[in-house]
């Protein structure tokens, strides 16, 4: 009994994909996994397409399959080979290799072939209807369409009429080439639908070769059956088309690839449509694709989010049968947790205030030793210059503080990180009254790490030598939208967070940030995780917050609600 208890939590375990290919497999209907992932090469990748990239590849991957990254490249007129260029960077960077990089446009010719196949058999035509009327032809869901006068011409005058558009003797869109299925189905995607349309158009890798190109529908799934596709995994949208794909491998007779349907990923505080991220760039709310508030692929790699943290997102939101939001506060909760292991700590001051050193020896010097990272003792530690003047933020500074406040405040005491214990004893303002800087003395006997004190000091702040430190640009970056679900919007840009994006073009960093390359990752010490940004120039560094060290956004929820 024990046994059959344990195969049932294993079974409990497996997704509803993972079920279909094991039952597949121990059936003997397949002995290998070949899975395929098909974006068009019309935008860049979002983290949508993360999670398929993650669904295709993981499930051949645990199968001992492969998968195919196959450009559905069909329509030339919005396809370009930077998107292209981008997409495999995207994939690879995730982690995965694909077995073979392929285009619907490698299979251009078998495709105009078994489209004549189907035109032989009586069950495709060459329609000269305008769209409206096709439109109109097409009936209701709740009514049946009706035939038109070009539905029964005879399979020889269509063969003609079909080479006549592929030889470029028709305009753009003068006519197309139908599947003959059944008008009165209340699949309205099987009523006739368009295989074929006329564009004169350049292909970004057949050139003029061709002005016919194939309907997704038709392409899609005689380009899996062609490869050999085990496992056709689409989003739920899909579903109405399945019938139609079932229909024209069964009319054909090729290879069986079967469609299977999961839950496209919805994101909390973002969009993914590409035509509202295209309008996002072209209107100049975001500065490009890879603009770190993007949801884009490239835009999560630049602000610091590491392959490992959305591989990580996509396992942990699972794979569903039903359309659900995800929270971002996942997706962030992921980065953080791997951050945490990996990031070196370094510190910083984003905006800076004066602290004097009044019992410190004008001129001297002191080495203090520090962690690089707690979490992994192989990082070993640095040494930072502590000096009579040092910066810290002006956040850890208050001259009438709040009941348990444990920073600096006048008479009150707190530690600076593996320095020293100091105490306000006064401050300076300027005309306006702001405190422009604070007038400390230090214990020199409370040394991190040998501490003889006896004094008990419950804040801890960073710091950083005023002689020492560096300045470095460092952009804020937060959510870009300031509601859950801004598509649902009637004007989803009229929900855009003004805060969205802070710019401090004078924080002050420790001299070893100062020597990083674009894509470095480090803890900034109490602030945040910070990753360096491709605009950086020798001698001025610039920094990108992929994240806070917590959740305060559900925070600021809380109060607003």
């Amino acid at each position: 009994m024990s046994t059959n208890n344990n195969n049932n939590a294993v079974n409990e375990s497996l997704n509803f994909l993972e079920e279909i290919i094991e039952a597949d497999l121990a059936s003997g209907k397949f002995d290998r996994i070949l899975t395929r992932f098909p974006p068009e090469p019309n935008g860049y990748l979002h983290i949508g397409h993360a999670k398929s990239i993650c669904l295709n590849f993981g499930l051949a991957l645990k199968y001992g399959g492969k998968t195919n990254l196959r450009f559905d490249d069909t329509n030339p007129v919005t396809e370009e080979t930077e998107y292209v260029d981008g997409i495999i960077d995207d994939v690879r960077w995730l982690g995965f290799e694909p077995a073979q990089i392929l285009y619907a446009s490698d299979y251009f010719g078998q495709l105009y072939e078994w489209a004549k196949v189907l035109i032989e058999k009586g069950k495709a035509y060459v329609d000269f209807s305008t769209p409206e009327e096709v439109a109109e032809q097409k009936g209701t869901p709740t009514t049946p369409g009706v035939p038109n006068q070009y539905r029964d011409t005879t399979p020889e005058e269509n063969l003609a009429l079909f080479e006549r558009m592929k030889n470029g003797e028709f305009p753009d869109g003068h006519c197309t080439l139908r599947a003959k299925i059944d008008l009165a189905s209340p699949n309205m995607h099987m009523r006739d639908p368009y295989l074929y349309r006329i564009k004169h158009a350049h292909h970004h890798r057949t050139g003029d070769d061709w002005c016919i190109y194939p309907m997704y529908d038709w392409a899609h799934g005689q380009s899996d059956s062609i490869e050999q596709i085990t496992h056709s995994i689409c989003t739920l949208e899909f579903i109405p088309h399945r019938e139609l794909y079932d229909w024209c491998i069964r009319e054909l007779g090729v290879f069986p690839s079967k469609q299977y349907e999961f839950a496209r990923l919805s994101l909390s505080y973002t969009v993914t449509s590409k035509r509202k991220l295209k309008q996002l760039v072209e209107e100049g709310h975001v500065s490009s694709w890879d603009d770190p508030r993007m949801p884009t692929i490239s835009a999560f790699r630049r602000r610091g989010y590491t392959p490992e943290s959305i591989r990580e997102f996509a396992n942990r939101i699972g794979v569903a049968k039903r359309d659900n939001v995800i929270e971002m506060s996942l997706l962030e909760f992921c980065i953080r947790e791997d951050l945490n292991k990996k990031a070196l700590r370094r510190f910083a001051v984003l905006h800076p205030l004066k602290v004097v050193i009044t019992n410190y020896p004008e001129g001297k010097i002191e080495w203090l030793e520090t962690e690089n990272n707690p979490e992994d003792p192989t990082t070993g530690t640095r040494e930072l210059a502590f000096s009579r003047e040092l910066y810290i933020e002006q956040d850890d500074f208050m001259e009438n503080p709040p009941p348990k406040y444990f920073r600096l405040s006048p008479g009150g005491m707190v530690r600076l990180k593996s320095a020293f214990i100091i105490r306000c004893e006064s401050v300076e303002k300027d005309d306006a009254g702001n405190v422009t800087a604070v007038h400390c003395t230090y214990v020199p006997e409370s040394r991190s790490g040998q501490d003889s004190s006896g004094l008990k000091v419950q804040g801890v702040i960073h710091w950083l030598s005023v002689a020492h430190a560096q300045k470095a640009e460092v952009r804020l970056y937060d959510r870009l939208f300031q509601v859950e679900d801004p598509a649902a919007e009637e004007n989803f840009k009229a929900t855009i967070n003004p805060d969205s994006l802070k710019v401090i073009e004078n924080a002050r960093i420790e001299p070893a940030l100062s020597k990083t390359e674009a894509g470095d990752k480090f803890q900034f010490t109490r602030l945040g995780y910070f990753c360096v940004d491709p605009d950086s120039k020798d001698g001025r560094p610039v920094f990108n917050r992929t994240v806070t060290l917590k959740d305060t956004w559900q925070k600021e929820v809380k109060k607003s609600g």
